[in-house]
């Protein structure tokens, strides 16, 4: 049947609206892929290159640079040497064992290192690179270089490794780093991904432990491209990472080698300190040892020599030792007396040789007694009944007072390992401890530094620097830390009366200056820069009223352990402080005969640009004294060589 116009005109816009419509969703189906397509390919190119390339790109860490450690005038003490190393993996070297063989005729290998290799390849991943020698000359390292057609699997690397050029004067304060252990890990709440970088060094004591985090840096990467099971292909970009920073130490460098020639092989500590600020000029632990054996890897037999000397080399003596301060803590007895108000300037009191309490006498050091001394003789001469009095008047509690307001009994703040307390008691001390109520013995022995009482070499300088001056000085080792200054401690007055503080210093003036002191043979010819001080000698066994009657033993006549310590602690100029010192020498019998001698040279070298001169020292004694800054002076000499790349 024929259709009209208008039936037709209907079906042709039926059509038309049907047509538009599919269009109009194609075009938005379109519309949307595209959309969905530039989404894809532009927004996140970045994430799916990634993706695809994490198939064969793998972004791997590169070390920092260590921060090096310097003295106050910038000095090297800690830095970084280039390493040439030889690396072995094993997946690309076939037979290890041949490979290893073959490397052997080329750079020097014991029989010890290649097992040590051999261990290292089996217990690590086929294609994890092993370190099967470091360390080598640049004539070893270009064999294996040359030679490498033979060498499957072995690359040979340059590195950065840590050197302590002044070898054996810093050991102790500096100390030297290690690889990073299961240990270390685990002490750290958040280990830094850098330790996860096999063999990586971090600090283990002193310095380069205490101030880790700064001279660490942070790491750099690098982008690698790796085979299907992981193995390193080639290097394909690489960002650095940031330097550790600079450390800048408070210690002269030149003072430090002269204190540590000085102490000789004596087992012995020695603190300089500038009274003014507080700064550490040295602090030197006698016998030291080599920091860069522990870098390189330390032989069991070297270890065991160091761990069974009885001079213990591996012991910072001048924070870790902690001795009997003997008569060098009298000043603390008088000052704890003067300041309580039982005693004044003038008071005397009478030594026949000893004090009897309680059935028991406490003998002086000389025998026949000092007669009536005052404050200031009965420290020139270190007379011990005087202060076995004057401390049964104050009493302990008092005497401990004072101990720590002079900077005993405390632990300083220092960038240092093992910092010990010492031990400042008083009655509650004694009952924690020692679960016993405290005596009027105690007290008396407490008086002359015996007893209970012990204190290291650090917190007798910083005891001398506050005699001194008066102040609360504190000590500080660090000047810098990425070149910056760090902050000077507040030294606020310890408030002691000024009359009583300066009958001390006279007393100690008396003691090196005055010919009945026990240090006169001691004693600085130099007007300008005369010292004063104080001598301790303290005991280590006790001495039966048996051997007492018939002679005290000698102490050159003991085995050397049970000879007493020697002591001497000081400052100069005396006039106008500016360094304090403090010496100890274990077992070394008198401290007029021993440490005042050392400190004196010690202080000497402090006050002067290099090694005192002759006229410092009295006449009679200038021929001997020559010899020995010789000596001395070519050991310096020596301490400047430097140290070998390779054991």
């Amino acid at each position: 049947m024929k259709r009209n116009a208008r039936d037709s005109e209907d079906s042709a816009r039926g059509i038309s609206r049907r047509t538009l419509l599919m269009s109009g969703a194609m075009t938005a189906m379109v519309a949307a892929l595209g959309a969905r397509l530039r989404h894809l390919q532009v927004d996140q190119s970045d994430e799916f290159r990634l993706l695809a390339e994490e198939n064969r790109i793998n972004i791997r860490l590169v070390p920092p640079r260590r921060g090096l450690i310097q003295d106050r005038n910038g000095r090297t003490l800690a830095g970084n040497e280039q390493n040439y190393r030889v690396v072995v993996t094993r997946e690309d070297a076939g037979d290890a064992e041949a490979v290893l063989a073959r490397l052997s005729r080329l750079i020097p290998m014991t029989p010890e290192d290649r097992e040590r290799a051999r261990t290292d390849l089996e217990r690590n991943s086929a294609f994890v690179p092993v370190t099967v020698a470091d360390r080598l000359s640049w004539d070893d390292f270009s064999k294996v270089a040359l030679n490498g057609p033979a060498l499957p699997g072995v690359t040979p690397e340059v590195g950065l490794s840590r050197v302590y050029p002044l070898v054996e004067d810093f050991a102790h304060v500096v100390g030297y780093v290690g690889p990073v252990s299961e240990k270390d890990l685990e002490n750290l709440p958040d280990p830094d991904p850098v330790l996860q970088i096999p063999k990586f060094q971090i600090g283990k004591v002193g310095v380069e432990r205490w101030l880790e985090d700064a001279l660490r840096g942070s790491a750099g990467i690098k982008r690698v491209e790796v085979n299907a099971v992981g193995r390193l292909m080639r290097e394909i970009g690489r960002v650095e990472g940031t330097p550790g920073s600079d450390i800048r130490l408070t210690i002269d460098a030149d003072v430090q080698n002269f204190v540590q020639a000085r102490l000789g092989g004596e087992s012995a500590a020695a603190v300089v300190m500038d009274v003014t600020n507080g700064d550490l000029i040295a602090i030197a632990s006698s016998p030291s040892f080599d920091p860069n054996l522990f870098v390189r890897g330390i032989s069991h037999d070297h270890y065991n020599g160091l761990m069974e000397n009885d001079h213990r080399p591996l012991a910072n003596k001048t924070v870790q030792g902690v001795y009997p301060p003997g008569s060098t803590f009298k000043m603390v007895t008088a000052l704890a007396a003067l300041d309580a108000g039982v005693i004044d300037i003038n008071s005397t009191t009478r030594c026949p040789g000893y004090l009897e309490f309680g059935g028991q006498r406490f003998h002086c050091w000389k025998r026949a007694g000092h007669g009536t001394v005052d404050l200031a003789r009965s420290l020139t001469e270190s007379c011990d009944v005087y202060y076995y009095d004057i401390a049964q008047k104050v009493g302990i509690d008092k005497i401990a007072e004072m101990g720590r307001r002079l900077g005993l009994g405390l632990r300083h703040d220092l960038p240092m390992s093992a910092i010990s307390e010492g031990t400042m008691p008083n009655k509650a001390w004694k009952q924690e401890s020692q679960k016993a109520d405290w005596r009027i013995g105690d007290t008396i022995n407490a008086a002359i530094g015996q007893g209970y009482v012990l204190a290291s070499p650090l917190q007798l300088a910083v005891m001398s620097a506050r005699l001194a001056t008066g102040r609360a000085v504190v000590p500080r080792l660090v000047r810098m830390i990425g070149g910056k200054q760090t902050p000077l401690p507040d030294a606020p007055s310890l408030g002691l009366d000024a009359a009583a503080l300066e009958q001390v210093r006279m007393g100690m003036h008396k003691v090196v200056n005055s010919e009945r002191g026990t240090a006169y043979s001691s004693r600085i010819a130099d007007k300008t820069r005369m010292f004063a001080g104080k001598t301790g000698t303290s005991q280590v066994r006790n001495i039966s009223a048996a051997e007492r009657a018939s002679g005290v033993i000698a102490n050159d006549q003991l085995p050397w352990n049970r000879r007493d310590h020697a002591l001497f602690v000081g400052f100069a100029p005396s006039d106008a402080p500016r360094y304090a010192v403090s010496v100890v020498v274990e077992h070394g019998g008198g401290g007029s005969a021993v440490a005042a001698p050392i400190a004196r040279d010690i202080i000497l070298r402090a006050m002067s640009d290099g090694i005192p001169s002759l006229d410092a020292y009295p006449e009679s004694q200038r021929g001997r004294i020559e010899t020995m800054l010789n000596e001395l002076n070519l050991r310096s000499v020596a301490a400047d060589a430097p140290v070998p790349t390779r054991t």
